[in-house]
């Protein structure tokens, strides 16, 4: 990477790719948004995983995640030329209650760099205490770590908006959670990392000044039009409404759990981020809890759109200095309610190879949904297997998922009467793009825990690739894609990253 614009790079330094400049437009805004502070070095730091995709995306040269000094930079153990390092101060609603003032507890935003792929902040996870960890050490673990860099790459691959991660490297220097664990730190990218917890910061501290800033900010730099609104912060709202709809459409389609969807974990660019008690679900359960910290079910999986709605709520609130007309804001806010239930069942035609919308389809999304939930059929299983329904012998391996099988047999004739007029060579290509073959259920991400724990990386490295390309067939990887295994149940997870 380079330092500055206006310092050439040295091409003998690893550390200094050319063609890429920093910019700081986040550390711009002043010391009220944030907390400039070095990372804490780590001893002996070792890679865990790389991502030679997204580096290639970013422009970086292949040889520059081989470096032993980016090993060192990305630890946080020495300075990446021209970056800026600094923790933001944002607050939040955690569990629906109200936290008062959180930030980055344990990441450092390093800066924003030009790449081929528009602006993308840097960004070291684990990289130390800040002065808001809250007597936390700043830390994160390997565990944590690795599920966080599959998953986000896993998201990717699904076309489902989301933070992303450029390696992970780890040290055997102790972290206390529940027992003693290992350090590691995650190298993240998105074009920003503003959370709604940012405009509540300042909206319930008053200080509004602050908030126009950080909305003007946002608004200039991720939703322009907006500034040609009647109400540009009422449209502001509109437009995080809807991006967030569109999220939530895309997560409850392909069965994902957040597990913690609290205000500061909820992207002002409607990215999925924060992943820490995620997971994709194996037999459907539409109330299924993900997270072990969730003692009373918040954010169970069927209440995430509604809880996303909560959560646009309290962003809402934080404007209101700004819009000033209450009625703009709950307007604003309307859009939701119509944008997911309208983006959610594009996205489950899709799934059912319905390339056309007629006013029944509801009526058999709801009923396929309604059937894999009465006999807790495996949720990625049945789609992809559906793919083939119309092939000869196509429907048995689909109905050997249901123990009910006069339920089944009904629901298809449903559907075989659905898809009578459909172009079934069409019908499929949809459907094998839109029902992945694979995903980062729980128990793949703990066999690669468990062997990274033992230094074999080659479970990370297979399940970046295979994720990377879910909608693939993959047949090398066919074990990847099988039904989780009885011991999956009892893994445990939760806050504790």
């Amino acid at each position: 990477m380079t330092l500055a614009s206006d310092t050439a790079p040295d091409l003998h330094n690893p550390l200094d790719t050319p063609g890429l400049t920093w910019r700081h437009s986040f550390a711009a805004l002043g010391p009220d948004f944030h907390t400039e502070l070095g990372p804490r070095p780590l001893p002996a730091p070792y890679w865990v995983g790389r991502n030679r995709a997204l580096a290639r995306e970013l422009g970086l040269q292949d040889a520059w995640l081989e470096s032993a000094d980016t090993l060192a930079a990305l630890t946080g153990n020495q300075p990446l030329p021209g970056s800026r390092s600094l923790a933001s101060v944002y607050s939040g609603h955690q569990f629906g209650v109200w936290a008062g003032q959180l930030g980055d507890g344990r990441a450092l935003l390093l800066g924003e760099l030009h790449t081929p792929i528009g602006p993308q902040e840097l960004q070291l996870k684990g990289a130390g205490s800040t002065p808001y960890s809250r007597m936390g050490d700043g830390r994160a673990v390997l565990r944590s770590s690795i599920r966080e860099f599959l998953c986000s790459e896993a998201m990717h691959g699904l076309g489902i908006a989301t933070t992303r991660a450029l390696c992970v490297t780890g040290s055997d220097a102790p972290v206390r959670r529940e027992e003693i664990e290992t350090a590691a730190v995650v190298t993240r990218t998105a074009p920003s990392f503003i959370r709604f917890g940012h405009f509540e910061h300042f909206s319930y501290s008053n200080q509004h000044a602050q908030l126009k800033t950080l909305a003007d900010y946002v608004i200039a730099h991720f939703y322009p039009d907006c500034r040609q609104a009647r109400q540009p912060y009422a449209a502001l709202l509109q437009a995080v409404s809807e991006r967030t709809a569109h999220l939530m459409a895309a997560w409850q389609a392909v069965g994902f759990c957040h597990g913690v969807m609290n205000t500061d974990n909820m992207s002002i660019l409607g990215l999925t981020i924060d992943y820490g008690p995620f997971q994709f679900l194996d037999a459907f359960d539409p109330g299924h809890v993900c997270n072990h910290s969730d003692s009373q079910g918040r954010y169970a999986f069927n209440k995430q759109p509604n809880i996303a709605y909560w959560n646009l709520f309290c962003l809402g609130q934080a404007l209101l200095p700004l819009i000033e007309n209450q009625q703009d804001a709950l307007a604003a806010l309307e859009s939701y309610k119509t944008v997911f239930p309208a983006a959610f069942q594009a996205r489950m035609r899709a799934k059912l190879g319905l390339s056309d919308e007629r006013p029944e389809d509801a009526a058999l999304i709801d009923a396929t949904l309604k059937l894999l939930a009465a006999n807790h059929a495996d949720y990625t299983i049945f789609w992809r297997r559906l793919c083939a329904f119309n092939t000869p012998g196509g429907q048995e391996p689909v109905r050997d998922l249901f123990l009910d099988r006069a339920a089944f047999d009904a629901w298809a004739l449903q559907y075989s009467e659905r898809i009578a007029p459909v172009d079934h060579a069409l019908q499929a290509d949809l459907m094998l793009k839109s029902n992945p073959k694979f995903v980062l259920r729980n128990h793949l991400g703990e066999e690669a825990i468990r062997a990274a724990k033992l230094k074999n990386f080659s479970m990370v490295d297979t399940l970046l690739t295979v994720l990377q390309t879910p909608f693939d067939e993959h047949p090398e990887h066919e074990d990847l894609a099988g039904f989780a295994p009885d011991w999956a149940a009892s893994i445990s997870i939760s806050c504790s990253s």
